[in-house]
């Protein structure tokens, strides 16, 4: 890396000694304290922070930059359409059109009059409300929750569910063991795996780089500290994982080189060894849990042949049998935590190694003992090990949807190509919706979306109108037909708090909205006084009456969890609470070992449910009612790998989130050359004849793109890393499929816009084979960060 997490942390560490507390404000990478102001304006890391991001140092410098989208603007040719001097949308321009920039009026009377049409013409249920992301850490304006009150008012909106991040986790966890939201907040704190763990096995690591980020805004970071004490009680740690460096804990740590993807047969073939020597804690299986003998049998290789062992396991993980065994018994004789990454569950079958998980952590019976169980994602988000008050804060409510009809966030696609198609979801039959405008607020499908090739020709050929609201130049918003400015966090007041951070943040406004920048209640108040909604949207309220109200409802939750909180007044005065709870533990699932009967589970049986009756019921063959090995569609074990023989990880970057600020200075620092760099071991590099710093082609079947190379000794052989986040940059805006090359780094023109199983329909991200060459075409310049053409004059006032 060019530059490391731990030096971009000491970034943000140094720009804190011994300052005075100032203005805050929050975002998802933690609280900032404001110097100066305006044009003068900065943010240095809060002085409480013990391992600050550097990530929103970038704000101002962004918020104030060239790629604002700083009036309201629609596409030529769509506007043309609309004025009645052209037959159609010509929606097939989108990406190459040039904008108009419009005065708010017309731009609202505009999107107003588009709404009415084609609620009037296909009704509600061809509305798509599109927000995924994590917009703002304020928890009013929360672009999510705005646009969807919002259409909830007009009568409703086609929906997703889900997320790209869990989708299959989400979808499976409560017919196991708990919503994963639940177990998010349960999870055992980082001081109780201090004292009581000896033994923490990790698949996919512990990524620092990951919790930098809570969704209403990382305020105290625990991961880095937390790691360290645990190494420092003397903590074994162990990571499973094709990726060496995905966990820090300043010791040693051994790393085990697993092939990705194979996750779920490791887990099997410990958790044979467990029955096949005896050491799985049968008392505990039979009181705490269901369907352990179909598990049983399947592990004995009863019901298809072939038993798990650590040695079937070794052909396809390419991990020692011996050492598969050895862990397996070193699990069971001491208290050990198993951990999962979520990036396991973004995989073609990615329900199964998180089932796997559950099931080895409940044969060695630790589940509700303090360091010993299980975890789905300690180092995924801050709040996850935090011990912190719990109680729900500040929401925006979303008001009721008059429409049924939902998707799976990942099939967004698949809805545009297929409408009126049935498909499969959660034991339901399903139709997609036929879709006529897609009105975005708060995201960017261009960076979290999969086969970005195949989705921009769906994109320019379904949708009659595309709305969006934007901060920047964003892919999206060059694809939209009509995009109006919305205001960064700095530039509008809010509450910055999420459920276990310790702080509660009253958010400054620190800047003046950027050109006619508008917040998201603005817009949405105008549109809505327009459509006759405004007293349903808006309940007689301004956004500063909707703060305090969120902050008075959560104020009472608050106090029903023993926590108090000052009236508002004196809250928005001091500008910060603080929530710990000192001498605070969290030992997960207690209570329910404790006594099952009192403290049921969830789940149909009130018990964890190694196997699920009712998923099994669902007679999906891609996922069956236990925890299993199924190959997926790409794997290096695969006949696929002849052509593309390395597996492409994904994962999130360190230096944005998702997309966020990739225009920023702190993500561009780490590219090379304009490029995202894509990491390789140095077999891979040197069979192919790479150095450091050399521009690449990257490729498979669904698409290319451009990176530079960066060697490093933690990943495996057979492995190459692209984080996310670049935004999307084709050589051509045409939707003219996998020979279009994307000239940025942007890892999702390659990966797999596959369901990853009947039951959930999550994201199969992490399953990408590729290839790798030197790119030897013409000499090309990334243009991600050019702003879209400006034709004809701006008409009217704001």
């Amino acid at each position: 890396m060019n530059k490391p997490y731990e030096d971009i942390q000491e970034q943000a560490a140094q720009a804190t000694a011994g300052l005075p507390q100032a203005r805050l404000t929050a975002m998802h990478w933690g609280v900032y304290e404001a110097v100066g102001s305006g044009d003068a304006l900065s943010l240095r890391a809060f002085a409480r922070d013990p391992s600050p991001s550097p990530i929103g140092l970038s704000m101002p410098d962004a918020a104030r930059g060239p790629l604002r989208v700083r009036r309201p603007a629609a596409r030529q040719s769509w506007l043309a359409w609309k004025e009645g001097r052209q037959a159609d949308a010509a929606r097939a321009r989108r990406g190459q059109d040039p904008f108009v920039e419009i005065g708010w009026e017309r731009a609202l009377d505009l999107v107003a009059d588009e709404l009415a049409r084609v609620r009037r013409a296909h009704g509600n249920a061809s509305i798509f409300g599109g927000s995924y992301g994590w917009s703002s850490a304020g928890r009013f304006h929360h672009a999510q929750s705005q646009v969807h009150r919002f259409l909830n008012a007009l009568g409703g909106y086609v929906r997703h569910a889900d997320s790209y991040s869990l989708g299959a986790a989400r979808v499976l966890l409560p017919h196991v063991v708990a919503p994963i939201d639940e177990l998010f907040t349960i999870h055992t704190s980082w001081g109780v795996m201090a004292r009581h763990t000896r033994l923490f096995v990790t698949f996919g690591g512990v990524p620092a780089k990951n919790a930098q980020v809570s969704s209403g805004g990382a305020t105290e970071h625990l991961v880095p500290g937390g790691l360290r004490r645990m190494a420092e009680a003397g903590v074994r740690f162990v990571n499973i994982s094709p990726v060496r460096d995905d966990i820090d804990t300043g010791g040693e740590v051994e790393w085990l080189p697993i092939r990705p993807g194979t996750d779920a047969a490791l887990l099997l073939a410990m958790c044979h060894v467990l029955l096949a020597g005896n050491l799985h804690d049968a008392a505990f299986l039979a009181s705490h849990c269901v369907g352990f003998e179909r598990v049983a049998a399947y592990l004995r290789g009863e019901t298809d042949g072939v038993p798990k062992t650590p040695a079937w396991a070794e052909r396809i993980t390419e991990v020692p049998a011996a050492r598969i065994e050895a862990l397996a018994r070193e699990m069971a004789a001491t208290r050990t935590m198993l951990n999962i990454a979520w990036s396991l569950q973004r995989s073609h079958h990615g329900e199964q190694p998180f089932w796997a998980l559950v099931t080895l952590a409940a044969m060695l019976g630790q589940i509700g003992l303090p360091g010993g169980g299980f975890g789905v994602g300690y180092g995924a988000t801050n709040m996850i090990g935090s011990d912190n008050a719990k109680f729900s804060g500040p929401t925006l409510p979303q008001g009721s949807n008059a429409v049924a009809d939902f998707i799976p966030v990942a099939r967004i696609a698949d809805m545009l190509a297929a409408p009126g198609t049935p498909f499969d979801y959660n034991g339901r039959r399903l139709t997609y919706p036929d879709i006529r405008l897609i009105y975005w607020a708060g995201g960017n499908p261009f960076h979290h979306h999969q086969d970005l090739n195949r989705l921009l020709g769906l994109w320019q050929s379904k949708p009659e109108t595309i709305v969006v609201h934007e901060q920047f130049w964003t892919p999206t918003a060059k694809l939209a037909d009509i995009v109006l400015p919305a205001t960064t966090t700095l530039e509008r007041e809010d509450i910055g708090y999420a459920s276990r951070e310790r702080y509660m943040v009253a958010m400054r406004q620190l800047l003046a909205p950027q050109g006619e920048a508008r917040d998201d209640y603005a817009i949405f108040t105008d549109l809505a006084t327009r459509l006759g909604a405004r007293e349903t949207f808006t309940e007689g309220l301004d956004a500063r009456g909707w703060v305090q109200r969120l902050y008075d409802e959560a104020r009472g939750r608050a106090a029903k969890a023993g926590v108090a909180l000052p009236g508002f007044d004196t809250f928005w005065q001091q500008g910060l609470l603080d929530l710990q709870q000192p001498g605070a533990e969290v030992v997960m699932f207690a209570d329910f070992r404790a006594d099952p009967a009192a403290n049921p589970l969830g789940t149909p049986s009130g018990r964890i449910e190694l196997f699920s009756e009712r998923i099994a019921g669902f007679g999906y063959a891609d996922c069956p009612g236990h925890a299993c090995w199924m190959e997926p569609v790409e794997w290096l074990g695969s006949s696929k790998a002849a052509e593309h023989p390395l597996h492409l990880l994904s994962d999130q970057p360190f230096t944005k989130l998702h997309s966020q600020l990739d225009h920023a200075a702190c993500s561009r620092a780490n590219k090379i050359k304009g490029f995202e760099p894509i990491g390789l071991s140095p077999q891979d590099a040197q069979a192919r004849g790479l150095a450091d710093g050399d521009v690449v082609r990257v490729f498979n079947e669904r698409g290319a793109c451009l990176a530079a190379v960066r060697i490093s000794a933690s990943l495996r052989a057979g492995v190459a890393r692209l984080s996310t986040g670049a935004w999307f940059d084709p050589t051509d805006w045409r939707a003219c499929g996998p020979g279009n090359l994307e000239k940025h780094g942007n890892p999702n023109v390659l990966s797999l816009d596959v369901g990853a199983s009947s039951l959930s329909q999550g994201c199969s991200a992490q399953t990408c084979l590729v290839q790798v060459e030197r790119y030897t075409g013409p000499a090309v310049v990334p243009t991600p960060y050019a702003l879209p053409t400006f034709v004809g004059e701006a008409s009217g006032g704001p």
